[in-house]
């Protein structure tokens, strides 16, 4: 049975190609998992260090379960939503590949290395997570058989990843949340040419216009970190029976807020926070609803025909353990002193790589791999260029990754040439 909540419109390519045995959206979905953009997620920083406990969540683990939770949003509403039915329903190949995606552009150590790399990249253009993973998406991950690079995405698929749409030059200070400039031509894409309408200004209010997918992604994302990354807090430490009552004692908190903190400490007596934590996930997802919308690109998708509302009594729950999470976990000593040393590392390698390739130097050392060295010959003299290839360069490592070569270019006592990098 043909599905008719999505159209030409909906599942055009970049480069349209002929259909196989798989829809557009099953096999944009495919070429991501078989990607090493994707298994690299493995070995990248959730909130603690990637390898340290292989108990511990990493950006892989954290991106499945997204996309786990994202499939029971889409399969909730389509049982249950009378706006829904079996020829006008949402597709879980596209939801599901939108959710794996989320976090691929994230460089190593977490935030942190976000955050440095786009304070040492704001002279060419910044750096931002999400614009990096609709970079990779669109112009870095490379499919066979094509004369371009990137995976070819449909247009819901960019759309689903696409959470910012405002541009790095317009914001008056950007720090985050932003894309591109050069990606103003995919955003043309995306919305047919488009321009948004006044009351969508540039920053928070032209971020917040995301299609229906991209909701159900953000509020799985949302749902995954604030549960299931307090389980992780919790069996490291962080999160005590203790700490949580100092914590409450501090806050000004409403008497729904005091409760939940309250069911939180009874939970952690009882040592039962994993179990209880995953039944939630269930709440969480029920606290979607379907409803229908008028928007400025209503008449071209049912993307923009529907979006959801959530209930707001999870999501202050939601919201609370989050603030938990940021006070005794991301800006606790212990964390905060391997994000800098994380942040550190990355920072030295930017600059060492900027001082050999950038103004106009043209070295004979190479000190990049063979592709990223093809991809600065053809930069030629353009730094601006260059400075974003040294970048993609180390967004894309791996924390481990990151720590070997740190210690190969500094470190005397480390490194041989038989070395695998």
């Amino acid at each position: 049975m043909a599905n008719t909540f999505y159209n030409d419109f909906d599942r055009a390519e970049l480069d349209p190609r002929p259909a196989d045995y798989r829809s557009v959206f099953q096999r944009g979905r495919d070429r991501l998992i078989h990607n090493a953009a994707f298994r690299r997620l493995q070995a990248k920083t959730q909130v603690f260090l990637s390898g340290e406990y292989d108990f511990y969540r990493t950006r892989l683990t954290h991106s499945i379960e997204v996309a786990q939770i994202a499939g029971s949003i889409a399969r909730y509403l389509n049982a249950g939503s009378p706006l829904l039915r079996p020829d006008f329903h949402l597709d879980y190949a596209l939801v599901e590949a939108m959710a794996l995606a989320h976090d691929i552009g994230h460089p190593p150590f977490g935030h942190a290395g976000e955050g440095r790399l786009h304070t040492l990249m704001r002279p060419w253009g910044g750096f931002e997570g999400n614009a990096q993973t609709l970079r990779l998406i669109t112009e870095i991950i490379f499919t066979s058989g094509r004369s371009r690079r990137g995976m070819n995405p449909t247009r819901a698929f960019m759309d689903g990843v696409l959470k910012y749409k405002t541009l790095f030059s317009e914001w008056d200070n950007p720090v985050k949340h932003f894309i591109y400039d050069d990606q103003q031509q995919f955003l043309d894409f995306v919305f047919d040419g488009r321009s948004f309408p006044a009351e969508l200004t540039p920053g928070k209010a032209r971020n917040a216009f995301r299609s229906l997918e991209c909701q159900i992604m953000d509020w799985a994302d949302d749902t995954a970190y604030s549960l299931n990354d307090l389980v992780d807090s919790a069996n490291a430490g962080f999160i005590t029976i203790g700490k949580v009552n100092r914590w409450a004692a501090d806050e000004n908190l409403a008497p729904d807020e005091a409760r939940i903190l309250d069911e939180l400490i009874a939970t952690l007596g009882a040592g039962d926070l994993e179990r209880v934590m995953n039944r939630k996930i269930g709440r969480f997802v029920e606290a979607c609803t379907l409803v229908e919308r008028e928007t400025f690109m209503s008449d071209l998708s049912n993307r923009y025909c529907y979006g959801i509302t959530l209930d707001p009594d999870v999501v202050r729950e939601q919201k609370l353990y989050a603030r938990l999470a940021v006070s005794l976990v991301f800006r606790s000593p212990q964390v905060c002193q391997l994000e800098y040393k994380g942040g550190h590392m990355l920072e030295r390698l930017y600059n060492a790589l900027s001082a050999h390739y950038l103004g106009g130097n043209h070295p004979p050392l190479s000190l990049l791999s063979r592709d990223f060295e093809a991809e600065m010959a053809r930069a030629a003299d353009d730094d601006a260029r260059r400075a974003r290839i040294i970048c993609d360069y180390l967004a894309g490592m791996t924390d481990g990754f990151a720590i070997r070569i740190y210690k190969r270019l500094f470190d005397p006592d480390f490194g041989s040439i038989v070395d695998l990098v």
